[in-house]
């Protein structure tokens, strides 16, 4: 049976479309069942819905500074929808340890740096300040701590001589939606095991080749 998942959005969605797409594949391990928004006016929803998915609005202003009044709320839309996993897809809102103790091992993130470097946000502008050869886009899974969860998947790219962080960040988005889909796969297929902080994945390998930039 292929397991439900909800995508988390606040924006336009460009992560939750690449997952949408993958769905449609009747051999993908998980139906993507509800896309849910903090935002009314995001842009995501439109397009989620144009794809034939539920969505849903759950406002965090309607709560005003109370966080777990507004995660109970989000609770009760994703438990009425029976979902298994959660999807967080440019969601921008942090979670308390509440909300994440109810999701533990079943709710993944997708954060625009080669954790545990670059935290929070940003990433692509402090990337070029530090002068690194490589970056890139992560998977873990969430924690009550922000990015510090185990790494489920990443993808690296060359940092060119000329980028800016705008171009920096369209080549990682392009990552990113090629990395989130197997990773959640994973996930849904039940070949994740988090021992010690770290993710393990049954039946997985590494490629043996490398990057190394500049090349020589």
């Amino acid at each position: 049976m292929r397991r439900r998942t909800a995508i988390l959005i606040s924006g336009r969605g460009s992560n939750m479309a690449a997952l949408i797409a993958a769905a449609r594949d009747p051999t993908y391990p998980t139906d993507i069942a509800l896309v849910v928004s903090n935002r009314p006016r995001a842009p995501g929803l439109e397009r989620a819905r144009a794809s034939g998915i539920p969505t849903t609005v759950v406002e965090h202003t309607a709560h005003g500074q109370d966080r777990e009044a507004f995660e109970r709320a989000l609770q009760a839309e994703i438990a009425a929808r029976q979902i298994d996993i959660l999807c967080l897809a440019g969601f921008m809102r942090l979670f308390t340890p509440w909300f994440v103790g109810q999701w533990t091992g079943r709710m993944l993130n997708i954060h625009p740096s080669l954790l545990p470097s670059f935290k929070g946000l940003d990433t692509h502008r402090r990337t070029l300040r530090a002068g690194v050869k490589i970056h890139g886009a992560t998977v873990h899974l969430v924690v009550p701590e922000a990015d510090a969860g185990p790494i489920v998947a990443q993808g690296a790219i060359a940092v060119h001589e000329d980028d800016t962080a705008e171009t920096l960040a369209e080549r990682v988005l392009a990552l990113e939606h090629r990395l989130y889909p197997p990773a959640l796969a994973l996930m849904a297929a039940g070949r994740l095991r988090f021992v010690d902080g770290r993710c393990l994945i049954s039946g997985g390998s590494a490629p043996e080749d490398a990057l190394i930039v500049p090349g020589f």
